[in-house]
């Protein structure tokens, strides 16, 4: 990564960064498994089988790269945006999905299990969960850190700046990731800051780090480094993975209205997964074999996918009234005993 914090990191050396070539063709497996479930599942919104879904084109190597740097008992907050983590950590986007569908608040997914915690749309808010945990676990004794995902957009937010203090003050094991994919919705990054996101770490005394939001392993490195500083000083980390959102804000949006064409072509040329793919080729640790097995793991991930979506079923409406009170107040109680007849 070089040795100043803050220097834009890219295009990383293959042997500084620990991966034997499983792990580098795994990240690009991952990548690939990710686009082609974020084409489906815009798909199934637009025929009607998600209430709304916001998809991550371009964003896979941020996501893949960061998420898969972490230890296994680390843990990840993610917005409303990064299915790709969810691929890494193993979550059944069936039940992640559940969230877009409509049929459960955050997923359906064991987020303990899988140390991915359930969607959060109010912008922000998740930094506030990470920082949380991040504390409960350092009193706890526990060695591990927690990743906050957000974008740049959340910046703005009072619980980002509240979450990056506390986090200072007290050395909470945490690392703020923010994928600046230079749109929050309709306001582009220029009217969003003046001073580039990263170097807002300053203000609060700990390191902050630009990378190549586009260049997996770049992402992969800064990530592994400030999970080391998070886990073994307590020291947080602000990472700002500079990167492009391909498609609309959500399937609600229309990114036409506001965004230059000129721009998204500019940044089609950079794509991630096109990038990566051809440093394996020119290491020698990818060839076309390879990459037509993915082709084809990928095509099943989704049609999988699309078949569990379609053919879940709405969920039990008992759990409308659980898991929020050891006795139920006398109102819910009745409203129960109307709905259920028991």
């Amino acid at each position: 990564m070089g040795e100043e914090l803050g220097r834009a990191v890219s295009d990383p050396d293959l042997e500084s960064l620990g991966l034997k070539e499983e792990g580098l063709r795994d990240l690009f497996r991952m990548m690939a498994l990710t686009r082609r479930a974020d084409l489906e599942a815009t798909a199934l919104q637009r025929q009607g089988e998600l209430a709304v879904y916001p998809p991550l084109a371009g964003q896979e190597a941020a996501q893949v790269g960061s998420a898969y740097a972490l230890e296994e008992s680390d843990w990840i907050f993610p917005s409303y945006r990064e299915l790709g983590a969810a691929v890494v950590r193993g979550v059944d986007l069936v039940e992640y999905l559940h969230f877009y569908r409509a049929t459960w608040h955050g997923g359906t997914y064991d987020a303990t299990a899988h140390r991915f915690g359930y969607v959060s749309v109010p912008v922000g808010s998740q930094i506030l969960h990470a920082v949380g945990y991040a504390m409960g676990a350092k009193l706890d004794g526990a060695s591990l850190c927690t990743l906050a995902y957000f974008g740049d957009g959340a910046t703005s937010e009072g619980d980002f700046h509240e979450g990056c203090n506390f986090a200072a003050v007290f050395h909470a094991p945490v690392i703020f990731f923010c994928q600046n994919n230079q749109w929050a919705i309709s306001v582009p990054v220029s009217a969003q800051t003046v001073a580039p996101i990263w170097r807002k770490a300053d203000a609060y005394g700990f390191p902050g780090v630009q990378v190549d939001g586009n260049d997996v392993l770049a992402v992969y490195q800064a990530t592994r480094e400030a999970a080391a500083r998070a886990r073994d000083e307590g020291i947080p980390t602000l990472i700002e993975a500079v990167t492009y959102r391909m498609g609309p804000h959500s399937t609600a949006d229309d990114a036409s209205r506001y965004r230059p064409a000129s721009e998204l072509e500019t940044w089609k040329a950079r794509d991630p997964i096109d990038r990566y793919r051809e440093r394996l080729v020119r290491a020698g640790v990818a060839d076309d074999g390879f990459f037509a097995e993915v082709e084809q793991e990928a095509g099943a991930f989704a049609a999988r996918l699309r078949a569990g979506v379609i053919a879940s079923e709405p969920r039990p409406v008992e759990e409308m009234f659980a898991w929020v009170f050891a006795e139920l107040p006398e109102h819910l109680r009745r409203q129960r005993q109307e709905v259920l007849g028991d």
